[in-house]
């Protein structure tokens, strides 16, 4: 069973990469629906992830109890310590391009403010004082009043 969720682990994680270069994709397309149509499905792959984490979490203890006696590699076995490593892998390159992923993300999201900002100006009343504060940057198109 070890084996079986080290597999299903990886799969999920590999299929979590693969979403997120189509987003990475969407995001260079400005293609932002099919990003938000995916999260659901990323959502739960990362549920599904955890499950199997944690079932591979169980089944190591059992391992464990029935022959606590012996080193843990001794038990698992060598292609559970290779599917380990690719899972290590796996979860790095997953990592990395989350990285990648949120900076883009970022970048887009402070473009998007700062256009805001220019179009539609932010007058806020000043801490503990009755006159306002104008954002530093003034619309040349828009200025609204309450």
């Amino acid at each position: 069973m070890l084996i079986q969720y080290l597999r299903g682990a990886i799969k999920d994680l590999q299929t979590l990469i693969s979403y997120t270069k189509l987003d990475i994709e969407a995001i260079k397309r400005a293609e932002h629906d099919e990003i938000f149509a995916r999260n659901a499905q990323k959502d739960a792959l990362v549920k599904e992830f955890e499950t199997k984490k944690d079932l591979i979490d169980q089944e190591i203890r059992s391992i464990k109890e029935k022959e606590p006696q012996k080193d843990i590699q001794e038990i698992i076995g060598e292609e559970a310590i290779d599917l380990f490593g690719d899972m290590r892998n796996t979860l790095a390159e997953l990592q990395k391009i989350n990285s990648d992923y949120a900076r883009m993300v970022f970048a887009v999201s402070e473009f998007f403010t700062s256009l805001m900002d220019k179009l539609i100006p932010k007058d806020t009343l000043a801490y503990g004082e009755n006159k306002k504060v104008s954002s530093s940057t003034q619309s040349s198109l828009l200025h609204i009043e309450a």
